[in-house]
């Protein structure tokens, strides 16, 4: 999947810090887990993630982000902020830091405060909470991105789509007390919504991540009945009959999938 097409699904947002240079003869491994017990024995925060992150960049790449954050210091009116801060978070993203261009996004979206913005921090941080394997990193990010997509459907509650992310980060991050949430709140979406390809979408993924090989087929055929513009259905339609070992319907989606 193009990152234009994850971006299409959720979002992408950002900003900078500073870096210090020293010599580290620790090993990868032992720094690793040296960094996953200081995230572990301390409240984590958007301020330690960015330390962290700004530790990989390059010279060139600290250069660039320094700049734009010197001129969000210097605006003196929100729009501008917002315009700097938006690319300061896709450089970020560029940079594969997901954690802090979700950061960022968030901070957009507490500043223009609409659906849409807060649809992309949350999608931001849901792309961060699939990518990361570091247990402290994914429960900032899952909470977050809950924060984001509720504040969305808060502002406008009859967009299903935003129901239906926050849905897909409970699936991906189930809530301990409850960890059937996400599928309970799809079962309730599918009755208000019964003509909604992005419920069925969604049904069909959560499916996949169980091995449900054909309740995803019939969830997903029914999401592409509904909706021929989706262009995340047939490459999720193409996994869902390889799974099934219905390899010649696993070709005919796969072709879509990369049509689009």
């Amino acid at each position: 999947m193009s990152k234009a097409q994850i971006l299409a699904i959720f979002a992408s947002v950002v900003l900078f810090v500073a870096l210090y240079f020293g010599f580290d003869t620790k090993p990868d491994k032992q720094k690793s887990i040296e960094h996953s017990r200081s995230l572990q024995g301390e409240s984590t925060s958007f301020e330690t993630l960015l330390q962290e992150a700004t530790t990989h960049l390059s010279p060139a790449q600290l250069t660039q982000v320094s700049d734009i954050e010197k001129q969000i210091e210097a605006a003196t009116e929100d729009q501008k902020r917002v315009e700097l801060l938006k690319m300061l978070s896709g450089i970020w993203y560029d940079f594969n830091q997901l954690p802090i261009a979700g950061g960022f996004a968030e901070k957009v979206a507490e500043l223009e405060n609409v659906d849409s913005t807060w649809s992309v921090a949350g999608g931001t941080f849901f792309n961060a909470l699939v990518a990361s394997k570091d247990p402290t990193v994914r429960q900032y990010c899952a909470d977050h991105a809950v924060k984001a997509f509720e504040s969305a459907a808060s502002l406008a509650p009859d967009v299903v789509e935003h129901r239906v992310n926050l849905a897909l980060v409970w699936a991906e991050s189930p809530p301990p007390d409850n960890p059937m949430q996400a599928v309970l709140m799809l079962r309730e979406l599918v009755a208000k919504y019964p003509q909604s390809a992005s419920v069925y979408n969604a049904l069909g993924r959560l499916a996949i991540k169980t091995g449900q090989w054909q309740r995803a087929t019939e969830r997903l055929e029914q999401s592409w009945s509904l909706d021929k513009k989706n262009p995340n259905t047939p490459c999720l339609l193409a996994k869902a009959y390889e799974g099934t070992g219905n390899i010649a319907k696993a070709t005919e989606y796969e072709a879509l999938c990369k049509g689009q």
